[in-house]
Parts: C-alpha cells; structure tokens; sequence
C-alpha cells in the first residue's frame, strides 16, 4: 500500500499524442497524478473540465497535472479534444501504473462487486516521493482540493 513519504513508482506511458510521459522526466516539479475510470463519462468529464479550469494555478505552484486511466491512446485523445483539455491524459491499458498506485481496487455497482479504478489521485513531490493520496475522490471540486493541498505545502 502506498504512503506519504514513500518514493513515488517510477512510470513511463503514452500519452494522448502519442509520446512517453516518464515520472523521471518531471523530477523538480510537483505532479498532481489522478485516475479516473472512463474517458469521456459524466463524472470523469466533470473532474478533468475542474482541473482544466485550475491549470492557471498549478503552473503558478510548479505543477504538471496528469490524467490517467486504462483508455487507449485514441480514446484519450478523443476525450481531451472533445473537452479541450490542457494536460496530458496517459493511457495505461495494462494497468500497470493504476495498479503500483493502488488505484484499482474492489468497487461495487447495484450489489455487484468488480475489480475497477477508483477516482483518486497521488501528489508527487519535486523530489520523487509521495506528498499526498486522495484515495478516493469526488469529481466534482477535487481540482481545486490539489490546489489547496500544494498551496499548503509551499
């Protein structure tokens, strides 16, 4: 399980666009890394629109904002075109990442219980180690959540 302090796992995805976003080319920088389980779903949309809204203020506090899910590739570039976003949405199809910051984990749906992701999301320090887990989020005003907890950490 996954603590503050700890060292964040390494990760190296595609991104929308096609390119390799790696945890190790961000050192120096905080990463606001959340997960979500659906391109382009009513609560996921809601989240990713909030963060888009607050980019202003986490290049202001020295923030990358990364977007993950098990979508492909296609399907994240459909979803941030669609909603105009402005931050990368990484595409973790083996759920690779997802799993290393537990954010797969047992959910339930009309009394059926199903291993998917949970909306949550991992604040990495400049230094590689974690500085904060929602682990489990709201879409609606979590962004702006981010936004106080690394104003507090300043």
């Amino acid at each position: 399980m996954l603590k503050e302090g700890d060292p964040a796992p390494p990760f190296r995805l595609l991104a929308d666009d096609g390119r390799e976003i790696s945890l190790k080319d961000l050192h120096g920088k905080h990463v606001a890394l959340y997960f979500y389980p659906k391109a382009s779903t009513p609560g996921c949309t809601t989240e990713a629109i909030e963060f888009r809204e607050l980019k202003h203020e986490f290049d202001k506090l020295n923030t990358i904002i990364l977007g993950c899910s098990a979508d492909s590739v296609e399907s994240q570039a459909k979803f941030k075109a669609k909603q105009k976003l402005n931050f990368p949405l990484l595409s973790d199809p083996d759920f690779t990442v997802i799993e290393a910051y537990d954010a797969r984990r047992m959910k339930s749906f009309l009394g059926k219980s199903y291993l998917g992701i949970v909306r949550s999301t991992v604040l990495i320090g400049p230094d590689g180690k974690v500085e904060k887990i929602w682990s489990t989020a709201k879409s609606k005003g979590h962004a702006a959540e981010v936004v106080e907890a690394l104003k507090s950490l300043q």
